[in-house]
Formats: C-alpha cells, structure tokens, sequence
C-alpha cells in the first residue's frame, strides 16, 4: 500500500542507521537503503494513503448517471489519476477493455448494476481528483475534501456524465434522422444539451444528417434552422465516417437499398473493423443482411408481420447478459427479472449465428407467430479476428423508440420531441448508448464476449 511507504523506509533507516551505517546513507549495493527508498517510496497522491486501523478504509461513494442525472449506469469506471490525464483521440480507433486509462489510475473500480461504487483506500486531503469515464463520456472532477477513514458520499451533480463540452469529453456522434424513429430525441432526453446537436462540420458533439423521410433541418431558433446534410454523404466512404466515434441510424421505415450502394456497405463495414460503432434501428438491419464478408451471415433474416406489444425474454447466457436483467429491473425498465415489455414490437431475424454475436433480447416463437423473433443483437468486429483481437462494434434493434415523439420530414428539431422522461422502453435504448460506446470485450470479471 502506497499509504505505507513512508513509514516502512522510516522503519529502515532507523534500523540501518542503529546497525551502525556510517555511509551517509548510500546502498553497498546489496539491497541497503537506497533499494527499500526505491522500492517502497510513494509518487504523488499515493503518499497521502493511510493505513485506518481495524481494516477500515478510507473512501468515496456515489451513483453515476447519465447527462440528466436520474438514469444510474452500469459499468462506468472511476478512478484516481496519479499524473494528469491528456485528451482522448477523437474518431473510430481501437478501444479494447483491459487498456491502460489515461492518468496511471491509483484506485479504480467501476459501477454496478444499480450504478453505485465505492472507491476504497483514497487519498487523504484536498483537492483530490476523480474520473468518471465510459468510452469517451468522460468527467473529470474535484473532491474538495476527503476525510481519512470515512467514506465521503459524492452528490448526484458531480457524478453525471457531462450534458456538453464544457463539463467534460462526449464521444462525437452521427445520427442520420428517419420517418419512422426519433433516436435524436432519445439523445436529448439522456441529457444533451440542445447546443450539443449540429449540422455536419459543427461543433456540436452530435452531427445532424437526413435519411429517408426524417427531420431534414433544425428549428428556426436552433443553428439558425439550418438544414442537415444528407445521410448518403456521411456513409458514402470510409473516411467520412470515421471521424466519428458512435453512429446512430434512426429507422427509415424501409431498407431503402437505393442509398446504400456496394461502396457504402463495405464503408461502414470497414469503418466499424477500426473501431467504429455502428447502431442501426430496425430496416437499417440492411447493413448486416447485405454486408460484405462475414456480415451477411451473422443474422437470419425473416420479415414477418409486426407482433406487437409483447413481453420479450432479457437473454442472460452470455457475459453482460445477467447483469442487463439486473439492471433493467433496477431502473424501472423490468418488472421481473429477465422480461421486458415491448411496444410495437418487429419482427425481422429469426435467428443469429451465436458463434459471431450475442442476442441480446427476443421474442418466443409462441409470442412471435410461430418463429422467435431476436429484438435486439450485437456483435464485435472484424469478425475474422478472434474476439478479443477485434475492435468495432455493430448493434441491431428492432425495438424502436415509440414515444410519440415525431421526428418526420415536415417537423423541424427539435419541435418534434415532445415527450419527457424515459419509458421503460426507452431504458433499454438509453443502456446502448452507453453500451456501445464502452470498450469492446467483457466488463471486469466476465467471460470473453463476441
């Protein structure tokens, strides 16, 4: 323990100077002084750890939420830097679990499902700083305060994700509108702050583009009502696209396969194998079912009549499987474990192939016409690789955001988002956005994951 250090090479010199050492301190090179100084010796904050007596520790408590301060995340990291942290690189890059967290942490831990953590063996005194990070939703803050051997709870207002730039780093995001979602209005029910959304080549961390039939330009007293670019422009090349961290595609309505040529579906494919993260709301299921390579066979596809609304089954045989149960259930978007209730329920997959992603919600065959229906499915790439030498992320959802909120080509953002508060449905979306964003693997302590 680095609290500790002083006092064991205290402890040395004392004992070496009552053994007799007349050298003024200097090793003879054969483990004397300088070795346990060099060994033992704290850097920075870790020389002010403390050794609490009958094995309590000293500590920092708190929920992490999203931007809007009521929805708890699961998985979200915090830590203690022990040097300062740098910018995050912005753009598709390869982010696996397991990589060093800027700063060189000296205590970390991350949240459970319910959002909680605890952070044992603080540093002791003022101005202690702390990370908050899921991907690139990162804030960093300041305790003013942390009292030995108490735990200090942190409020609400300072364990947030940040709702712009000036609170911290957003992942920059695309979203391409559609007539039949309205995922833009799910981003500023999480918390975003209007002015976080922006035409292409904005400097909002959310870049606006049209799809079929979607919102085309902002309101009069938003940038101005400029209009959005067109979606073709963000996918038509890799390059394009990879500037951006996450993006989100809102439903269409249809597959629309006149926008989305060879050269657009080996862009995105192409951008996700950098470590792109791709999220495709219902008829964008069009890029996994004529992708190039393995894409194409990660899902069976079967376009049948919609179901509904039904109760769909939480998959819990996969590593974050039982831990999205618990949380839905903990955040009000479950009333029992493993079930989920859906509005509007689609059906188009079958079946995946569980050797390259993980089905993540679905719908029994007696619920579903006679075929199981997969709602919700993700899987890493680039699936050649081994799963834990792989880099993107692609997330496939037939559950849509079905509020009532209207993101139509005659509605102007945001006029259209009209509802507040998260439904439960909208919970489970809200759990990939963050989700998608995280590093690509397992959380802590689980089993690779495709």
């Amino acid at each position: 323990m680095h609290g500790r250090a002083f006092s064991v090479s205290l402890f040395v010199a004392l004992a070496f100077a009552a053994c007799g050492g007349d050298d003024g301190g200097k090793s003879d090179g054969d483990g004397g002084l300088d070795a346990a100084l060099e060994i033992d010796a704290c850097v920075g904050l870790g020389c002010q750890q403390v050794s609490c007596m009958g094995g309590g520790t000293t500590s920092i408590s708190g929920t992490v939420y999203a931007p809007n301060g009521t929805l708890p995340l699961y998985n979200a990291t915090v830590y203690v830097p022990l040097s300062a942290v740098g910018p995050l690189v912005e753009g598709a890059q390869c982010d696996r679990c397991g990589a060093t967290l800027q700063g060189n942490p000296l205590v970390q831990t991350v949240t459970d499902t319910e959002g909680r953590f605890t952070l044992d063996n603080m540093p002791v005194g003022a101005d202690i700083p702390v990370v908050i990070q899921i991907g690139k939703w990162r804030r960093q803050i300041v305790i003013p305060q942390v009292a030995s051997c108490v735990d200090s709870p942190l409020a609400a207002s300072v364990t947030r994700l940040p709702k712009n730039k000036s609170e911290g780093d957003i992942p920059l995001m695309a979203l391409t509108t559609g007539g039949a979602d309205s995922l833009e209005c799910l981003l500023r029910k999480i918390g975003l702050d209007d002015a976080e959304f922006t035409a292409a080549g904005g400097d909002g961390r959310v870049n606006l583009f049209t799809g079929s039939g979607g919102t085309p330009r902002f309101a009069a007293n938003l940038n101005g009502g400029a209009a959005f670019t067109n979606a073709t422009t963000l996918w038509d090349t890799v390059e394009h696209l990879r500037a951006y961290d996450v993006v989100f595609m809102s439903c269409e309505g249809g597959q629309n396969p006149g926008t989305k040529g060879v050269t657009a579906l080996q862009a995105m494919s192409d951008y996700s194998d950098l470590g792109g993260r791709v999220f495709m709301s219902h008829w964008h299921n069009y890029w996994v079912q004529n992708g190039p390579g393995e894409i194409a066979s990660v899902a069976q596809f079967d376009f049948q009549n919609d179901i509904g609304d039904v109760t769909a089954d939480v998959n819990t045989s996969f590593a974050r499987g039982p831990d999205f149960a618990d949380w839905l259930l903990n955040v009000g978007a479950s009333t029992t474990l493993g079930k989920v209730a859906i509005t509007d329920s689609q059906h188009t997959i079958n079946s995946i192939d569980p050797v390259k992603a993980d089905s993540w919600i679905s719908v029994p065959a007696a619920q579903a016409g006679g075929n199981p229906s997969i709602q919700f499915l993700q899987f890493t790439t680039p699936l050649t690789e081994e799963p834990t030498n792989r880099c993107g992320k692609q997330v496939v959802s037939d559950i849509h955001v079905s509020t009532g909120d209207d993101s139509a080509d005659n509605i102007r953002f945001p006029n259209g988002c009209t509802t507040t508060g998260l439904t439960p449905q909208e919970k489970i979306l809200a759990f990939m956005i963050f989700d998608i964003a995280s590093c690509v693997g397992p959380p802590i302590g689980k089993v690779a994951a495709h």
